[in-house]
């Protein structure tokens, strides 16, 4: 059960020289085994929970000194919990345990991505540590009543049970004692710490201590990009141990998808005090026995094989993810049961196949839509509850998420139940990231420095940390990869760990480190990267990177990064699934890591790093999320949503519609596919179809469409939704999944039109033009509308001529790749842009006039724009904005078009295009042609830094109104369409804020006209520009054609 190192040492009193000296990492802990649930002869549970979030739990916090552990191990025995801190001299706080030090106001606040946390205050010189080393010591009473006193202690009475303490999470370096006598010490914060204490406790009020260090050279292997929280942030409880114990079940429950049977192997290890014999039953999820068997124990440690076969067995996958429980009755010689115990198993086939390399699941080539998922609440830091992961787990399914990997540490055991149960696919990785060792600020590998490396005195905490996972871990169908760990380069102490595994399990082993490192490639059994660029992907899955021809199968362990607005070219990534040798990738990340604060007006606020006045930090790095700290979905999620989704609908143009099922093994029997026309945005028919399409197959079926000559309208949209036909556990009946749309232009019907008269006014500073119901002003001076307004209304739509606008608040990734320096020019090209001519026509007899302004950019090459308002008898506006497009402009615009300032009280948002989430050049894919209806308020993203927001493309016409539905409407001319946002900041407000609540108070709204914007990017957030194909190209005409009229 246990592997070949000394993973635990033995000692009766604590010492400090633990905390530096790297090869020892628990003492007095014992064995991890796996986590099968323990209950008693009638079912109940033997788990005392020490729990609480109300005020049991007590702390102080001290900073280590020599005589710090002397002074806790010669407390008071008999002192209580309140009583023994007040001996620290030091405040006692209430506190929540699961918890941290810093939610609970007694540590500070830090967010560090790879730099370590004292980098900077003290050498980075591995191991050493901080010498001002903050404790959180907690403590908290228990009470056991003689009944409970008497079930526990048996052991006393010759039964031999034990009771066991055990803290699920803590960090990042744990003493424990209780009663005054010292129990152990460890390391490691994300597997359990578990430690017998059966001889120790005692009738009445029980005390336990734990002190949870800041710094260890365990910190040295937690170096992962999250805030560097402490303290019991998982849960503590005592657990009785039985007489005879099923300590472990390492249950291999194989699928021969030839055969369809399901294949049980394993090895059982049960401590027993006496004679007794172990009922064993599988049991399907009818709970009907499908195999049972009886194993006799002898006194003493037992072990036993499994070996059972079953017929027709139902095999677990994400699509159908079916569950059988193995359970275990122990009973002695009379047979009297004394302990009941049970795991869940899925019988799966998961193999990375040595003759063409790809991996498989049941047979079949999977492909992982994932994302990496950080256990993180902005209320609750990683000490996540249930009903938080089991939102994370429906929001995953009905984003058509199918895995996770646990970056970078194991997640909470309720977190892998949940995948089993609900259908995710984990890679599972080990505790262990190393970044800020071997990699300085610039990216410069310092590979001497590098830990853990080939370092010897390192491999026995990182061969624990593997371990401990793996015991804990092992019986889970949701498991399909083993990872060492994150970003911690290469060396012969990653050989141990990937050799471990692979003598323990089938699994393959991940490991992305050794990109770094060729020279240990083979540790893993997948070639894995993070933020390769497509081509570069693409290069090495068609022989041609300096890899030669590919040996093993590709994933991206993490791409896309989600920082703020971003996931732009996603599609790129997806489109590589045409490859057998890609097998997806992981998303960074799945929730942005921001941590509520309270401010002085008694609001809270999202905070990142830098908010605490934590230094060093890496600010806003930590919002990467496609959900919001909160738990809210960004406007990212959507293309997420529709890019991961199995199935592809595509409508030809002769309006027949082609359907692709990638499902590996559900057809699309049990589901809706919803037929829907739409006129110019508004659903006028629907239909309800079901096509039987079989997993991996595809199909062209027959939609009856309604003929469109029964429409009056411009545009006619066809949409076909696949939705759920009957309620799931994650969803109900009638959820999309996924859809597909095309848009067909109507023929044009002759509308007569009546020109109204109108009353033009030419003076020396304006043309006015004047209808029975509105007005509007050109100005000579200021190059366009200076008044456009309904006579019978106070507001004028125009506070300022409309400007020119090249730009837009940068974004996150824009920053990262400096385009605040390689564009600036266009910055100030539109703000300063010179009027150099203007124009006037009046045409008296048809009533109308247009102004033509000339404008040159202020940037290097004086690029002209030409702007034409025409403006006819009934007030209606025809707006064209021409850049002209130039060879000797250094580089390309970040958009195109007008910003125009209204009055604040034009909040109401009505329009067609793309929607109703935000999009752009690079990310519109999930989003749909529709008519949808918004406010500016609702439309802002708020995204950790504020930037860019809000744009919806292919718009074929936006109102913007008040609360008496009289606004503007902004309408594409002639076939056209174009880009707009309407928010209560404007660009320049949006670039200079560092904080949502920093933006001022709504005064205005802000009307963006764009004819194009670049896209989003999303390669990194570091480098890599956004795609060329979704930049403007600043050599090429851009024209803004619309039209606007008063409503």
């Amino acid at each position: 059960m246990t592997i070949e190192f000394p993973h635990s040492i033995h000692a009766t009193q604590p010492s400090e020289q633990w905390l530096t000296d790297p090869s020892i990492c628990a003492v007095n802990r014992l064995d991890a085994h796996s986590d099968h649930a323990i209950r008693g002869p009638q079912g109940e549970s033997l788990r005392h929970s020490l729990d609480d979030s109300n005020g049991t739990w007590h702390a102080s916090v001290v900073y280590h000194d020599s005589s710090l552990l002397e002074r806790i191990s010669q407390a008071n025995i008999q002192a209580s919990a309140r009583e023994f801190l007040t001996e620290l001299k030091e405040p006692i706080s209430k506190v929540r345990v699961p918890g941290h030090l810093q939610t609970d106001g007694l540590f500070p606040h830090q967010y560090v991505n790879q730099q370590y946390p004292w980098d900077g205050h003290a050498q980075l010189d591995a191991p050493d540590i901080p010498e001002h080393n903050r404790v959180g010591v907690y403590a908290r009473d228990f009470m056991l009543s003689p009944r409970e006193i008497a079930a526990l202690l048996n052991s006393r009475d010759g039964l031999g049970e034990r009771v066991h303490l055990t803290f699920d999470g803590a960090a990042i370096a744990l003493y424990v004692w209780v009663n005054g006598v010292f129990i152990g010490y460890a390391e490691d914060s994300f597997t359990p710490s578990e430690f017998d204490v059966t001889d120790v406790l005692r009738e009445g009020v029980n005390t336990v201590v734990a002190a949870c260090y800041e710094y260890s050279t365990a910190h040295w292997l937690e170096d992962q990009d999250y805030w560097r929280l402490h303290g019991l942030f998982r849960s503590v409880h005592l657990d009785v141990i039985p007489a005879v114990h099923v300590q472990h079940v390492h249950a291999a429950s194989d699928y021969d998808w030839h055969t369809s049977r399901g294949l049980l192997s394993g090895t059982i290890y049960v401590n027993s005090s006496q004679t007794a014999h172990v009922h064993i039953e599988l049991l399907d999820a009818r709970e009907e026995v499908v195999y049972d068997e009886q194993y006799m124990l002898e006194q003493g440690s037992s072990t036993f094989e499994l070996n059972a076969t079953v017929q027709n067995a139902h095999p677990w996958s994400a699509e159908d993810p079916y569950l059988y429980a193995l359970r275990f009755t122990v009973l002695d010689d009379t047979n009297t049961v004394i302990e009941k115990s049970h795991t869940r198993l899925g019988f799966r086939h998961f193999e990375l196949d040595p003759q063409d390399h790809i991996m498989k699941l049941n047979g079949k080539r999977i492909v992982f839509k994932g994302v990496n998922r950080h256990e993180f609440g902005s209320d609750c830091g990683r000490a996540l509850s249930e009903e938080q992961m089991l939102w994370d787990i429906k929001f995953l399914k009905q984003h058509n998420i199918n895995a996770v990997r646990t970056s970078h540490y194991p997640n909470q055991t309720r977190w892998y139940e949940l995948c089993d149960k609900y259908g995710i696919y984990l890679i599972d990785e080990t505790n262990l990231e190393t970044h800020g060792s071997w990699c300085d600020a610039f990216g410069t590998v310092t590979e001497h420095r590098a830990v853990p490396s080939s370092r010897m005195e390192w491999l026995n905490p990182c061969m624990d940390r593997a371990n401990s996972m793996f015991m804990r871990d092992v019986n889970h169908a949701s498991v399909l990869i083993w990872s060492l760990g994150n970003e911690s380069y290469g060396g012969e102490v990653f050989v141990h760990m990937s050799n471990y595994f692979h003598e323990h399990d089938t699994r393959p082993v991940h490991y992305e480190g050794t990109t770094w490192n060729r020279e240990f490639e083979h540790v893993t059994d997948i070639e894995s990267r993070m933020y390769a660029r497509p081509q570069d992907v693409e290069a090495y899955l068609i022989g041609s990177s300096e890899l030669g021809q590919p040996r093993k199968p590709y994933i991206s362990c993490e791409y896309m990064h989600a920082m703020g607005n971003s996931l732009g070219g996603m599609k790129l990534y997806t489109d590589l699934e045409k490859y057998d040798l890609y097998q997806g990738g992981f998303i960074w990340d799945y929730g942005d890591q921001a941590l509520e604060q309270q401010l002085a007006d008694g609001s809270t606020r999202l905070t990142y790093g830098g908010d605490w006045y934590d230094r060093p930090t890496d600010y806003e790095f930590s919002g990467n999320g496609i959900v919001f700290a909160n738990r809210k979905p960004t406007a990212k999620a959507a293309e997420v949503k529709f890019l991961y989704a199995n199935v592809k609908i595509n409508i030809a143009e002769d309006l027949s519609v082609h359907i692709v099922n990638d499902n590996l093994f559900t057809s699309t029997q049990n589901h809706v596919f919803v037929a829907r026309v739409l006129i110019d945005g508004v659903e006028q028919w629907t239909h309800n179809y079901r096509f039987n399409i079989p997993a991996l197959s595809e199909q062209t079926v027959r939609v009856d469409w309604p003929d469109a000559q029964l429409f009056d309208g411009k545009e006619m949209v066809l949409e076909l939704a696949y939705t759920l036909g009957e309620h799931t556990a994650w969803a109900h009946a009638g959820y999309e999944i996924t859809f597909g749309q095309r848009a067909i232009a109507l023929p044009e019907r002759p509308v007569s039109e009546i020109h109204p008269s109108a009353h033009i006014v030419e003076d020396y500073w304006n043309i006015g033009l004047r209808t029975a119901q509105a007005e509007i002003l050109l100005s000579r001076q200021h190059g366009g509308p200076v008044s456009f307004k309904r006579l019978n209304q106070t507001d004028d739509m125009v506070v300022r001529t409309p400007k020119l606008t090249t730009w837009r608040a940068l974004t996150d990734n824009d920053r990262g790749y400096q385009a605040g320096f390689t564009r600036a020019q266009w910055l100030a090209a539109g703000r300063f842009a010179q009027m150099s001519g203007k124009d006037f026509a009046i045409d008296r007899k048809n009533g109308t006039i247009t102004g033509t302004y000339t404008y040159t950019l202020a940037t290097a090459a004086h690029t002209p724009v030409t702007v034409v308002w025409e403006v006819d008898s009934s007030a209606r506006v025809h707006l064209t904005a021409t850049f002209s497009g130039n060879h000797n402009e250094p580089s390309n615009p970040l958009a195109f078009g007008l910003e125009w300032m209204l009055p604040a009280s034009y909040t109401h948002t009505r329009f067609y295009g793309l929607g109703p989430e935000e999009s752009y050049a690079d990310r519109h894919n999930g989003v749909k042609l529709g008519v949808w209806s918004t406010t500016i308020f609702d439309d802002v993203q708020p995204y950790l830094l504020p930037q860019e927001t809000g744009n919806h493309e292919d718009t074929r016409f936006v109102e913007l109104t008040n609360q008496f539905g009289h606004g503007l409407r902004v309408s594409a001319h002639a076939g056209s369409t174009f880009a707009f946002s309407a928010l209560p900041y404007s660009s320049a407000m949006l670039d200079e804020a560092t904080h949502q609540e920093e933006l001022l108070a709504h005064t205005h709204t802000f009307l963006r006209l764009l004819a194009a914007q670049q896209g989003v990017g999303g390669d990194d957030s570091w480098g890599s520009p956004v795609h060329d194909e979704f930049q403007i190209d600043v050599t090429k005409p851009v024209i803004l054609d619309v039209d606007i009229e008063l409503i």
